[in-house]
C-alpha cells in the first residue's frame, strides 16, 4: 500500500504503472491554479504600486538622501529617510514575491519529474507561505484614499467605566505602540495625561511611516472591555470603553493656516502620574481654536517651542479632518463620532472566557494576551477589506 501524504491542496496517493507512487500527481491541477491564482492576484499588486514607477522613485529618493547638505534640515531629513525607507521595503517585497512565486513552480514541476515527495512537500508549504504573503501585500493596494499615505496622529482617550476605563485606555496606547514596535515603525509620544488613581485620560502619539493613516483609520471608534475590575475589592465584572482617533499628519501642499488671533495659548508645568514633576519649567503647552473649541496640548518635549510647535501640528491635523468633513458631508470618513454604545468596533472579553472580536468584520480570536502585545495585523487587514467593501456597496 503506497503511504498517504498529507499535503495543503488534498490528500491522496496514486500508484504509477510501476509500482511507485506520486502522491502529488492528482494534486498538481490543484497546485497550479493556485499558482495561477497567485500569480494573477500579485500582478494586479504590481499594476497598482505600478513597480517601475516605484523604482523610478526610489532612485530619485537614493539620490536625494546621498546630498551633502540633507541633514542640515533635520525634519526634512527624516522624513526623506523614512520614505526611501518605506518605499524600498515596498519594492523589496514585491520583488522577493515574484521571485519565490516563480521558483516555487520549478520546484514543484521538479518534484513530480523527479518523484520526490519531500520536495513536493516543500514546495506546498511553500505555496501556502507566499499566498499569505501575497494576501498581506494585496491589503497595501486597498489604501487609495486621499490621506490614507499619511502618517497618523493617534489619540486615545478613557470613556465610559471610570479607573477601568483609563486602565483600559492605557492598555489600548500600549497595543498600538507594541504593534508599531513590532512593525519597525518609529512613533513619538506628544502627549500624557495620566488618571489620578490608574491608567490615562488620554494620549497623542505620531506612528511616523507612510501609510500609517491608511492602515490605523480603520481602528478608530470605541473599544469595549470586559473583566473582572481588578479596581473593585468585590470582585465584580466591569465594561468599560475607550475611543481610538485617527488623524492624517498634516503637509505642507494642505495650506492649513490658523490667524494668531484664532488660537489661545495656556503653558503649564509637565507632570507625570502622582503629580511627581517631570520638568521644573512651564514648558507644556495647551492650545485652543477659539472658532472651533478645540483644544490639544502636548508636553512631551523638552522645551515649550518645541511643544508648541508639536501641538500646533496636532491641531493643524484635526483642522484638516473638520475640513474634509466640510467639503464632502462625510462626517464620519476621517474622524468616528458616537456614544459608547452607538459607536462600538471591538470588543475585548476577558471574562467570563477569552475573546477579542470585531463588531463589523467578525474577525475573532481567543488569544487576547496577544491581541493586547500588538498583533492586531489580522484585525487591521480584516478592517481595511471590510471598508473597502462598503465603499464598493451600491447606495440605496
Amino acid at each position: 500500500m503506497p503511504r498517504p501524504v498529507t499535503t495543503g491542496l488534498a490528500h491522496a496517493t496514486v500508484p504509477t504503472p510501476g509500482g511507485s507512487a506520486l502522491p502529488w500527481v492528482d494534486v498538481a491541477a490543484d497546485f497550479s491554479v493556485v499558482l495561477d491564482e497567485l500569480d494573477t492576484t500579485l500582478q494586479s499588486i504590481e499594476a497598482v504600486l505600478d513597480v517601475d514607477r516605484l523604482r523610478r522613485e526610489v532612485a530619485e529618493l537614493e539620490q536625494q538622501a546621498a546630498a551633502p547638505d540633507l541633514w542640515n534640515d533635520v525634519e526634512a531629513a527624516q522624513a526623506l529617510t523614512s520614505k526611501l525607507s518605506y518605499l524600498q521595503g515596498d519594492l523589496r517585497r514585491v520583488e522577493e514575491l515574484r521571485s519565490r512565486l516563480d521558483d516555487v513552480g520549478l520546484l514543484h514541476e521538479l518534484a513530480v519529474e523527479e518523484d520526490d515527495e519531500a520536495t513536493a512537500a516543500e514546495a506546498e508549504r511553500e505555496l501556502a507561505a507566499l499566498r499569505k504573503a501575497i494576501d498581506e501585500l494585496e491589503v497595501r493596494t486597498l489604501l487609495s484614499g486621499e490621506y490614507d499615505s499619511r502618517e497618523a496622529l493617534v489619540t486615545i482617550r478613557s470613556e465610559a467605566g471610570g479607573v477601568d476605563a483609563a486602565d483600559f485606555a492605557e492598555m489600548l496606547m500600549r497595543m498600538y505602540l507594541r504593534w508599531a514596535e513590532r512593525n519597525k515603525y518609529p512613533t513619538e509620544l506628544l502627549d500624557v495625561s495620566h488618571a489620578e488613581e490608574a491608567g490615562i485620560k488620554s494620549a497623542t502619539f505620531a506612528v511616523k511611516v507612510p501609510y500609517a493613516y491608511g492602515t490605523l483609520s480603520v481602528e478608530q471608534g470605541t473599544h469595549r472591555l470586559v473583566r473582572i475590575s481588578p479596581f473593585d475589592n468585590q470582585g465584580r465584572r466591569q465594561t468599560s470603553f475607550a475611543g481610538v482617533e485617527v488623524l492624517p499628519v498634516v503637509e505642507q501642499t494642505d495650506h492649513v493656516e490658523i490667524p494668531e488671533n484664532e488660537i489661545k495659548v495656556d503653558v503649564f508645568r509637565s507632570s507625570g502620574p502622582g503629580g511627581q514633576s517631570v520638568n521644573t519649567t512651564d514648558s507644556a503647552v495647551r492650545m485652543t481654536h477659539i472658532p472651533t473649541g478645540i483644544v490639544v496640548s502636548c508636553q512631551n518635549e523638552k522645551s515649550q517651542i518645541q511643544n508648541r510647535a508639536a501641538a500646533l501640528r496636532v491641531l493643524q491635523a484635526r483642522l484638516l479632518v473638520v475640513r474634509q468633513q466640510e467639503q464632502k458631508a462625510e462626517m464620519d470618513a476621517l474622524k468616528g463620532e458616537g456614544s459608547s454604545w452607538g459607536n462600538q468596533m471591538r470588543s475585548y472579553v476577558l471574562h467570563p472566557y477569552q475573546m477579542v472580536k470585531d463588531l463589523r468584520t467578525e474577525q475573532e480570536t481567543g488569544n487576547t494576551a496577544a491581541v493586547l502585545d500588538g498583533d492586531i495585523d489580522s484585525f487591521i487587514e480584516a478592517g481595511i477589506r471590510w471598508r473597502r467593501r462598503q465603499e464598493a456597496a451600491p447606495t440605496t
